[in-house]
Formats: structure tokens, C-alpha cells, sequence
């Protein structure tokens, strides 16, 4: 027990000291967003039936709403389109990423 006891710093020590490991993103296969043609969602209220037809048009895996005043993550993903939505929920840009 008192070795037990003696080896715990040493343990939580070696476990603090380990390097971060990376993140890494994944991507869903055969899902690569592409929002060349979609002229035709701008202007139109965003909502889920909105929505779902943007990310069968964009071969989307994820849909992100870009709210006004709302933080986002910066991070990149391949299979992700993102909706930019003014204060009255009208649709003014898509991305992918």
C-alpha cells in the first residue's frame, strides 16, 4: 500500500507530461460538399426542408447554420456545407467547410 501511495505522483507526472495529441477530422466517404450551383437558396428563409435540399444539392454529410452574432469553429471539413442566415432567417451565403 505505501508503495502504492509513493508511485501516484509519479504516475499523474507521466501522464501531464504526454504530448497533445492532434486532431484529426475525418471526412464521410463519398461525401465531398460542392456549392457551385446554388444561386437558387439565396434569398429563401432557411429552415429544415431548406435545409435538407441545400445538402442533397451540395452532397453534404453535415449542414451547419451560420446564425448572425453566433460563434463558429474554424475548422475545415470537406463533407460539411454551411448556411450564412441574416436576422430575419433569409439565406445570404453557402460554403463548404
Amino acid at each position: 500500500m505505501r508503495s502504492l501511495i509513493l508511485l501516484t505522483p509519479a504516475i499523474l507526472v507521466a501522464c501531464a507530461a504526454a504530448p497533445p495529441q492532434p486532431i484529426i477530422h475525418g471526412e464521410t466517404p463519398g461525401h465531398t460538399c460542392n456549392a457551385q450551383d446554388t444561386e437558387q437558396f439565396i434569398g429563401q428563409v432557411g429552415n429544415s426542408t431548406t435545409g435538407a435540399a441545400i445538402k442533397r444539392a451540395t452532397n453534404a454529410a453535415e449542414l451547419r447554420w451560420a446564425l448572425p452574432g453566433y460563434m463558429m469553429t474554424m475548422e475545415f471539413s470537406a463533407d460539411r456545407v454551411t448556411i450564412w442566415l441574416d436576422d430575419q432567417r433569409k439565406i445570404t451565403k453557402i460554403s463548404c467547410g
